[in-house]
């Protein structure tokens, strides 16, 4: 299977793929990680500029992949820089959406095994979650498709409900001055916040399977701008709520929050748990399109059927999920992958739009008399 007529989604199906890729573990960590590197309450201005940065590359990505009508990158790629660089360049990105895939699943095991399930083993987090990522993506992308529309409204209730409920913790006195240091310390954290919106790069797979792929650029700005005000606001309720100085000191501060109050007398007295439902969702989201565009990298890039691929790469997430010893190790490997994404995605396009304008330049020239 590469790519298939029927295998079509809609605009707004494409939005909620691009949303739920975007939405993972980032609303979990990106309040500490942003805090640590800009050291002010002005965090929240960095997450905005990450977005928007972010929506920039989508833009540039979606404009190449708009001239290679039904192609992925990987069915494209050697047409547009040669084969050689062009296989090089997908197996780089089929790569990072397998360290991707195998993150995901290892963060998933170790908030659940903390909060959750507790002394349970990591392989028996990891390997049902799994094998029940396979048995959806073997249907492809439509199945993925519908499960996240029912994923997106789910994670919209829950996240306003336990958003809500944190105003009664929340202080707006820990979030000024604003810039009282000056813009430097929201520059300093623009990579770490940008790197949080990583998963627009899926537009070098998805505008291949659109309806109406000229739509591609409103998937873009409509895909990362919902994640951006989700961003946005659990930044500002979690700084508002534990303070700078709190935020550095926990691991997973929004979990904190949630663990900060309760309501007595209603069936959920801690809001922890609901949180902790839309992402493992999300993780689940996350996870299944990363292992889906994999597979079918390799699918297109060697002309094989995708199942063998889907099978095949079950051991080496694995293998990569299963690489962090501790938490750090973890947060570690995720700072290498937001590198190696920053590289990718924030470079690669570019250069993909200047072999795309040499290309139009020497066309115009080939037809000249």
């Amino acid at each position: 299977m590469i790519v298939r007529t029927k295998d079509k989604i809609t605009t707004p199906q494409a939005i909620i793929i691009v949303i739920n890729y975007i939405v993972a573990v980032g609303i979990l960590t990106l309040p500490r990680t942003t805090v640590e590197q800009i050291q002010t309450p002005d965090a929240w201005i960095a997450v905005i500029i990450g977005g928007l940065i972010a929506m920039i590359a989508g833009v540039i990505i979606v404009k190449i992949s708009q001239r290679f009508p039904e192609k992925t990158f990987f069915q494209y790629s050697q047409e547009l820089v040669g084969k050689w660089l062009g296989m090089f360049l997908s197996l780089l990105i089929i790569g990072y959406f397998l360290l991707s895939t195998g993150n995901q699943v290892r963060s998933l095991a170790a908030v659940t095994e903390l909060y959750l399930l507790n002394e349970t083993p990591i392989w028996a987090i990891t390997l049902p979650f799994m094998w029940i990522g396979l048995y959806l993506i073997i249907g492809g992308i439509n199945p993925l498709t519908r499960l996240f529309e029912i994923i997106f409204p789910i994670t919209i209730i829950i996240f306003l409900l336990v958003t809500s409920l944190s105003f009664g913790v929340f202080e707006i006195d820990n979030l000024r001055p604003v810039l009282g240091l000056g813009v430097k310390p929201v520059l300093d954290g623009i990579k770490t916040t940008a790197l949080a919106f990583t998963g627009f790069e899926i537009m070098f797979i998805i505008v291949a399977f659109m309806k109406h792929p000229n739509q591609a650029v409103k998937v873009v700005l409509v895909g990362i701008s919902i994640p951006l005000l989700f961003y946005v606001i659990t930044v500002v309720m979690v700084i508002g709520a534990l303070s700078v100085d709190g935020v550095t000191l926990r691991t997973w501060p929004t979990l904190d929050l949630m663990r900060t109050y309760e309501i007595t007398g209603l069936i959920f007295e801690r809001f922890e748990s609901l949180l902790l439902v839309i992402w493992i969702m999300q993780i689940f989201a996350t996870f299944t399109i990363t292992y889906y565009s994999a597979a079918l990298g390799l699918s297109q890039l060697f002309q094989k059927n995708i199942r063998l691929f889907m099978y095949g790469l079950m051991p080496v997430i694995y293998l990569i999920a299963i690489i962090p010893k501790t938490t750090n190790d973890l947060f570690k490997i995720g700072d290498l992958i937001g590198n190696i994404a920053l590289g990718l995605f924030g470079v690669l396009p570019l250069l993909l739009l200047i072999f795309l304008r040499l290309k139009d330049g020497k066309k115009k020239i080939d037809v000249q008399p």
